[in-house]
C-alpha cells in the first residue's frame, strides 16, 4: 500500500528528487520547496519546448486547458512491483540536486548522477541541477552535457524562474516520452505482468487466456500514459476498451485497474464541474472497482499474493472523495471496512499506511477520539519495531493524539492558542468559563490517559528524548497522582530525575510536574505606604485623594464607577513587595524545591527566587517577593519553579481551573484538601500598577510605640519622630485628624515639619503632639474597674476609639513631560496613617453638680460701689482687683444684698493615686484698646485621696452679664402676634439656642484641672453636669434685672447732680458696722434713690419705696408710724433713660434706734417683648414689677 492514496493519483508523474553529493539539509529542504511550487505545468507553457516528431497519439490533447502533474518523491523510492498495473506508480523522471561549493568537482558529480540513474530503469527524463556554481564550474558545464544544469548565483526570483524554466523543458520532454512509448506499445505490444501472474510453466488454457488478457492490458497502461500526458478523453476511450476486453477474458483485477482509470480520467475532464451527479457516478464506478478488488483475491492465485491491498486502497480513495460532513456515516462505513480488512493484510507496513490513513480521514471529518485510537495503532506498530527512529515516530504519533485525550503538552496548547489569537495578558488571566473545565478535565478517561501518557513516557525513553519523557512524567504524575500507587509515584519521580540528568542545566519544559500552587493573597500594605493622588492645581493638593489601602478600584480614580470587577493594586518602583502563595505536594515522597519565583510576563518586575521542602502530603505557606523596576503594568500569571531538575511555568489560573473541576466532580481529587489545606475563596490577580518612586515616611513614637496610657482629662506631650526611607526627597507635607475623640489632640506642631521640607532621603524630624485624653462613658468597656492598661490599649485599638493623624505628603508635584505610561503622568502621593494609640483609664469622675445661692446682705452708707462697665464711658478706668473677695465674686452696686451663686462639684476618686484639684475661671476685661482680653483666676487647691470624695465651690457672679440686651432673646418675636405659628416655632428655636450657646460659653470659661505626681496632669470634664445644673437657671445667672435700685446717704445735705456721679472706690467693705454708715435716731437724714436701666430702650415707671421694721411692718404709715420722712414716698413717676441712672432724693426722720429696712418697688409702663420675655410673664396684660432688695439702716441713739 501506498500513503495518501487518492482518486487523481493516476495521473500523477513520479520525479524522484535525490541529492547528489553533500548537499547542507537546509538547503536541500528549500530546493525542494523550490520544486513543490511547480507540481502543475501548463501544457500550453512548454509548446516552446514541445517537438512533435511525428503523428502524436493523444488525438484529444488539451493544449489550452490541459496540464501535466507531478509528484516529488524526496530521496527516491524503490522499484515496486505493481509498475506495469499502474504506471503512475513508476519513477518516470529523476531530477538531482548539487550544491557546487559543497561538491566542486562536477565530473564526479555527473559519474555519480549517472550511477544513480541506472536504479531507475523506468525513467525516461535525467536531469540534475547544479547550485550556486563558481566561474570555473559555469565553463566545465558547458562540457557535461545536458544532464546537468547549472543555476548561477542569483535572487530568489531569478532562481524561481530558471528552475520555472527546467521544469517546463522536463515536462516537454516527459511528454515526447509518453508519445514514443504508447506509439511503441500500440505497433509492437507489450507484456505486462503483475505479481498475481504465474511464473511457473503455463499450460495450453492459460498460455491462450494470457494471448487475450495481453490486450486489455496493453489498452489499461495506454490509458494511463495518456492521463501522465494530461489527456483524459484519450485516456477514458482505451480504458474503455480495456474494460470490454477485460470483462470477456474475466480479469477481474486488471477490470478494476482500468474502471480505477477511468474514474481519474472523469474526474480530470470535470475538474472545475463538481456536482451531485457527477458525485453519484464516481460513487457507483467505485463501488464496483471495490467489488471487482475483491473478485479478483477470490480467484485461485497460485503466488498466493493478496490484491487486498488495493482493495482496501480503493476504499480509501472513495472515503477521501467522499469525506465531508454531510456524508459522514457513509465514510464512517468505508473506513470501518478497511479497517476489518487490515486484519487481512500480511505485511506489518502496510497496516501502517492504512491505519494511518484511517487516522487522517477520521481527523478530517472531526471523529478526533477515533483518530487517536488509529494512531495509537500506528504507534504500536512503530513500537513492534524495536529501533530508535521508530520510537521516535511512535512518540510522535502519540503526541498528535494527546489533544483527543485531554493531555496534551501545554506547549502544544500555547502554541495552537498563538496561531488563533493572543496569549491572554494579566486582564483576562483569572478567567475560566464553564465548558472549558468539562473539557479539560474527564474524569471517566482517567485510565485511558494514563494509558497513553505511559506509551508516551515509554517512547520517549526507547527514542532518547529526555525532555519528551520528563514532560510524559509531568504530566502523569500532576494530573493521576491519586490513581498511582505509592510505589508508582516514586518511580515517576525516579523517571523524573533520570530525564534531568540527561538535560543541560537550566532547561524549560512547558509542562509542570510538582508542587501544586495556588495564589494565597496580598499582604496588606503598612499604614505608611497608602498611595494617593496629587492635585497640584489647587492649594489643598491633598484633597479629594483616596489612599490605595492596597486595594483601590482604579490607580487615581476620579469617582467614577468601575466597571471591572477586578481589583487593583498599586507597586511602587525600588520597594520590595510580598505575595503569599500556597504549595501542596500530595504524593508520598518528600519534595524539594530548588527554587520558586514569581512569573512576570511584564518585564518590568525583579523576583527574588527561594527554596522550599514540602513533605509527603503536605502543603505550605510561603512568601514571595520582588521589587518592581519600572513603571508601568506588572502582570503576574503564576509561578517559576526549578524541580526536578527542570525549570517549569505553573499559572494561578490553570490552578483555579482545577480547583473548580474538582469542586464540580470533574476532577478526581483536590490536590489542597487532600494535605489538609482548609478550603479558601478563589482569589484572583488583581491589575497591578507599578507607578515612579515615590518618598517614604517611616514614624514611630520616641519612648516607644506601645499604647500611651492616660487618665481621663490628662494632658500629655508625645513626640513623633518621622524618617524619610525612600529615595524621593519629601517637598510637600499636611497634617490632619481623622478617627473618633479628634477633639482630644490639643495641637500638632505643624511649623516644625513645615520648615524641615524638603525631607532628603535618609533625613528625619520630630514633631511634638500635644494630647488630652478623652472622657469614658458610660458604654465604654475602659469604664469597668479592674482592666489593665494593656487589655485597655487593645479595646481602644480595637475599637478605634483612638484618634489618628493623617500625614499626606509628596515628592514634586510636577507632571514629567517623558512620561511612558499614562498613569505615571499623574502626579502621586503617599498618607501615613498614625494611629496614636492612647489608652484611657478611668481618673477622677464628677458624681454631681448643683446650684447653690446664698444672700449677704448690704448696709446703707454713703457710698455705692463701682457699678458694671455698660459702655465704652468707663474705659479709662482699668483696674484689676487685687482682694481675695474680687477674685471670688462680683457684687452688683444696686442690690440690697450680695446675692451669691456657687456651682458645687462632687468628684470622687476611684483610683489608686492621690489628685490636687485646683479651679480657674477666665474673665474677660477691657483694654484701652477697646479690644477684650481674658485673665485667668486661680483657687486654693484641693486634695483628694484614693476612694476618698471632695466638694468644690465655683462662684458664678462673675459671670452675669452688664446689659439686658434683646440679642439674647429671639430676634423673630412679635407683639402683634401677626407672625403666625411658623415664626413662633422658629422664635422658640432661636431661644434655645442663644441660652445654650451662653451656657457652653459658661462652662468653656470655668476650668477644673488635677495633677497627680510630677507629670501627671489634666483637666475634669465637667460640661455636662454644669449644663444639667445650670439648665433651669441659666438666665438668672446671667441676666442683670431690667432695673436695680440703691440708696445712699447724703448727710450734708442734698448734693448736685456733679457730686452725685459715680463714686471713685471700685468696692465696698465686707463689715457694714462701720461708724459712718451710723444713722441717728432724732435726726433728719437725708437719702437718694438710684434707680439704674439695664436695658437699651426708655423705660417709664411708677416708683415706691417703703420703710420697714424688724417685724416687717410699714413704719412710715398708720397711726404707730415711727418714722417721719419729707419729700415723695409713692406714686413716682420716672422715665430712666437707656443704660443711665436717676435719682430721687428725700429724708427719714427715725424716732426710734434700731434696724430698718429700705425696699423700692417700681411698676413699668408700657413694658416691650424683652421686659416680658425676663420677667417670663404669661399674657401680655400682667403688669410688671421690679423690686429692690432690702437695704439695711442701723439707727442709733443720741445718748
Amino acid at each position: 500500500m501506498e500513503p495518501d492514496v487518492s482518486m487523481e493519483n493516476s495521473c500523477m508523474i513520479r520525479i524522484a528528487v535525490l541529492s547528489i553529493g553533500p548537499v547542507p539539509t537546509g538547503l536541500l529542504r528549500d530546493y525542494h520547496a523550490m520544486l513543490l511550487r511547480h507540481r502543475t505545468i501548463s501544457l500550453s507553457a512548454i509548446s516552446s519546448f514541445y517537438v512533435e516528431h511525428q503523428k502524436s497519439p493523444f488525438a484529444n490533447q488539451p493544449w489550452d486547458t490541459g496540464s501535466l502533474r507531478f509528484k516529488f518523491v524526496l530521496g527516491g523510492a524503490p522499484p515496486s512491483p505493481w509498475e506495469d498495473f499502474q504506471s503512475n506508480r513508476k519513477i518516470l523522471a529523476v531530477i538531482g540536486i548539487c550544491h557546487c561549493p559543497s561538491s566542486p568537482d562536477l565530473e564526479s558529480v555527473a559519474d555519480q548522477f549517472g550511477a544513480i540513474c541506472k536504479s531507475y530503469t523506468s525513467s525516461l527524463v535525467q536531469r540534475c541541477f547544479a547550485f550556486c556554481p563558481c566561474d570555473s564550474h559555469l565553463e566545465d558545464g558547458e562540457k557535461k552535457g545536458n544532464n546537468i544544469i547549472l543555476f548561477p548565483p542569483a535572487d530568489r526570483q531569478t532562481q524561481e524562474f530558471h528552475l520555472q524554466t527546467m521544469m517546463q523543458d522536463i515536462a516537454a520532454s516527459l511528454l515526447m516520452e509518453f508519445e514514443k512509448w504508447v506509439l511503441r506499445a500500440e505497433s509492437a505490444g507489450t507484456i505486462l505482468k503483475t505479481p498475481l501472474d504465474s511464473q511457473a510453466n503455463l499450460s495450453s488454457e492459460e498460455v491462450i487466456k494470457a494471448k487475450k488478457r495481453r490486450l486489455a492490458r496493453a489498452q489499461k497502461t495506454i490509458g494511463d500514459y495518456c492521463l501522465l500526458a494530461g489527456s483524459p478523453v484519450d485516456a477514458n476511450a482505451h480504458y474503455s476498451t480495456a474494460l470490454e476486453l477485460a470483462r470477456l477474458t474475466a480479469d477481474y483485477f486488471w477490470f478494476a485497474g482500468a474502471l480505477e482509470g477511468s474514474v481519474c480520467a472523469l474526474l480530470i475532464d470535470h475538474m472545475d464541474q463538481r456536482d451531485a451527479v457527477l458525485e453519484d457516478e464516481v460513487r457507483n464506478r467505485y463501488n464496483n472497482v471495490i467489488l471487482h478488488y475483491r473478485k479478483s483475491s477470490i480467484q485461485d492465485n497460485p503466488q498466493r499474493v493478496s490484491p487486498l491491498s488495493f482493495e482496501l486502497e480503493a476504499i480509501l480513495k472513495l472515503a477521501r472523495f467522499l469525506c465531508r460532513r454531510e456524508l459522514t456515516k457513509e465514510v464512517v462505513d468505508l473506513l470501518t471496512n478497511a479497517a476489518d480488512g487490515a486484519k487481512s493484510l500480511i505485511d506489518a507496513s502496510d497496516r501502517l499506511i492504512l491505519y494511518i490513513e484511517i487516522a487522517r480521514l477520521y481527523g478530517t471529518l472531526g471523529h478526533q477520539r477515533k483518530a487517536a485510537f488509529f494512531s495509537r495503532q500506528v504507534a504500536q506498530l512503530y513500537m513492534q519495531q524495536e529501533n530508535r527512529l521508530a520510537a521516535t515516530s511512535a512518540m510522535q504519533v502519540l503526541s498528535m493524539t494527546t489533544k483527543a485525550y485531554r493531555i496534551q503538552s501545554r506547549a502544544s496548547i500555547l502554541k495552537q492558542s498563538h496561531s488563533n489569537e493572543t496569549v491572554p495578558g494579566h486582564a483576562d488571566s483569572g478567567k475560566f468559563h464553564h465548558h472549558s473545565v468539562v473539557s479539560l478535565f474527564e474524569s471517566q478517561w482517567s485510565t485511558l490517559q494514563m494509558v497513553v501518557l505511559r506509551e508516551i513516557l515509554l517512547s520517549a525513553v526507547r527514542a532518547g528524548d529526555p525532555l519528551a519523557a520528563w514532560s510524559a512524567a509531568a504530566r502523569l504524575l500532576r494530573s493521576y497522582y491519586p490513581l498511582i500507587t505509592p510505589a508508582g509515584q516514586n518511580g515517576l519521580a525516579s523517571a523524573l530525575a533520570n530525564s534531568a540528568e540527561r538535560l543541560p542545566s537550566g532547561t524549560r519544559c512547558a509542562d509542570p510536574a510538582l508542587p501544586f500552587i495556588r495564589l494565597h493573597s496580598f499582604p496588606l500594605h503598612s499604614s505608611h505606604m497608602d498611595i494617593v493622588k496629587c492635585n497640584p492645581a489647587r492649594e489643598d493638593w491633598w484633597a479629594g485623594s483616596a489612599p490605595s489601602g492596597p486595594f483601590i478600584y482604579t490607580p487615581f480614580s476620579k469617582g467614577e464607577p468601575n466597571d471591572s470587577s477586578k481589583q487593583e493594586l498599586i507597586w511602587i518602583v525600588g520597594e520590595p513587595v510580598q505575595v503569599l502563595v500556597e504549595l501542596a505536594n500530595p504524593c508520598a515522597f518528600d519534595l524539594r524545591v530548588d527554587s520558586i519565583y514569581l512569573s512576570v510576563h511584564s518585564g518590568n518586575f525583579d523576583a527574588f527566587p527561594i527554596s522550599a521542602d514540602l513533605p509527603p502530603n503536605s502543603s505550605q505557606i510561603i512568601t514571595l517577593s520582588g521589587i518592581p523596576t519600572s513603571a508601568g503594568p506588572v502582570v503576574i500569571l503564576g509561578c517559576i519553579i526549578h524541580c526536578f531538575g527542570v525549570i517549569t511555568e505553573q499559572l494561578f489560573r490553570d490552578v483555579d481551573n482545577l480547583l473548580l473541576g474538582a469542586a464540580q466532580g470533574l476532577v478526581i481529587s483536590d490536590p489542597f484538601r487532600s494535605c489538609g489545606s482548609p478550603r479558601l475563596r478563589n482569589v484572583s490577580v488583581p491589575n497591578i500598577s507599578a507607578v515612579p518612586p515615590l518618598p517614604l515616611l517611616v514614624s514611630h513614637v520616641i519612648g516607644g510605640d506601645g499604647a500611651i496610657i492616660l487618665y481621663e482629662g490628662e494632658i500629655c506631650n508625645v513626640w513623633i519622630n518621622l524618617s524619610n526611607a525612600g529615595t524621593v526627597q519629601v517637598e510637600q507635607v499636611h497634617i490632619s485628624l481623622s478617627g473618633k475623640n479628634q477633639d482630644s489632640v490639643l495641637s500638632v506642631t505643624y511649623e516644625t515639619l513645615q520648615s524641615a521640607l524638603p525631607l532628603k532621603p535618609g533625613a528625619e524630624v520630630t514633631i511634638p503632639v500635644t494630647l488630652k485624653a478623652w472622657h469614658l462613658g458610660l458604654m465604654d468597656p475602659d469604664a469597668a474597674a479592674g482592666k489593665s492598661a494593656s487589655s485597655s490599649m487593645g479595646r481602644n485599638l480595637k475599637d478605634g476609639s483612638s484618634p489618628s493623624l493623617l500625614i499626606h505628603y509628596a515628592g514634586p508635584l510636577t507632571i514629567s513631560a517623558d512620561s511612558e505610561i499614562k498613569e505615571s503622568a499623574v502626579p502621586a502621593g503617599r498618607r501615613l496613617f498614625l494611629p496614636l494609640q492612647i489608652s484611657v483609664l478611668q481618673g477622677l469622675s464628677l458624681v454631681k453638680a448643683r446650684l447653690l445661692s446664698m444672700e449677704i446682705p448690704a448696709h446703707i452708707g454713703d457710698s455705692l460701689p463701682r457699678p458694671v462697665n455698660k459702655e465704652a464711658t468707663a474705659t479709662n478706668e482699668v483696674a484689676v482687683c487685687e482682694s481675695k473677695i474680687d477674685k471670688l465674686m462680683k457684687i452688683d452696686p444696686y442690690r440690697g444684698s450680695w446675692g451669691l451663686r456657687f456651682l458645687e462639684l462632687e468628684l470622687s476618686n476611684p483610683t489608686d493615686v492621690v489628685f490636687e484639684i485646683s479651679v480657674s475661671v477666665q474673665l474677660e476685661k477691657s483694654s484701652n484698646e477697646d479690644n477684650l482680653s481674658v485673665d485667668e483666676y486661680d483657687y486654693p487647691k484641693t486634695r483628694i485621696d484614693r476612694d476618698y470624695s471632695a466638694r468644690v465651690l465655683i462662684p458664678l457672679e462673675h459671670f452675669k452679664l452688664p446689659i439686658l440686651d434683646g440679642s439674647f432673646f429671639s430676634k423673630d418675636l412679635q407683639s402683634d402676634g401677626s407672625a403666625g405659628a411658623r415664626n413662633s416655632i422658629f422664635s422658640e428655636k432661636n431661644t434655645k439656642a442663644e441660652l445654650n450657646a451662653s451656657i457652653k460659653n459658661l462652662i468653656s470659661r470655668i476650668k477644673v484641672r488635677w495633677q497627680s505626681g510630677r507629670n501627671s496632669f489634666g483637666e475634669l470634664n465637667i460640661k455636662d453636669a454644669i449644663q444639667a445644673a445650670l439648665q433651669t437657671s441659666i438666665m438668672d445667672i446671667l441676666l442683670p434685672d431690667p432695673l436695680t435700685f440703691g440708696f445712699r446717704l447724703t448727710r450734708s445735705g442734698f448734693q448736685n447732680s456733679a457730686e452725685s456721679d459715680l463714686p471713685k472706690q471700685s468696692n465696698i467693705q465686707v463689715h457694714p458696722s462701720s461708724p459712718k454708715n451710723h444713722v441717728i435716731a432724732h435726726d433728719i437724714t437725708p437719702i437718694e434713690v438710684l434707680v439704674c436701666n439695664n436695658t437699651k430702650e426708655r423705660i417709664k415707671m411708677s416708683l415706691s419705696i417703703t420703710c420697714r421694721d424688724v417685724a416687717g411692718e410699714n413704719c412710715a404709715e398708720g397711726d404707730k408710724a415711727t418714722v417721719l420722712w419729707a419729700g415723695v414716698l409713692s406714686g413716682i413717676v420716672l422715665e430712666v433713660p437707656p443704660l443711665q441712672e436717676i435719682k430721687h432724693c428725700f429724708s427719714l426722720f427715725f424716732l426710734v434706734p434700731g434696724e430698718y429696712t429700705l425696699v423700692a418697688e417700681s411698676l413699668i409702663d408700657d413694658a416691650n417683648d424683652i421686659l416680658r420675655a425676663r420677667a417670663r410673664t404669661l399674657s401680655p396684660d400682667e403688669p410688671i414689677f421690679c423690686y429692690s432688695p432690702p437695704f439695711h439702716v442701723h439707727v442709733v441713739g443720741t445718748a
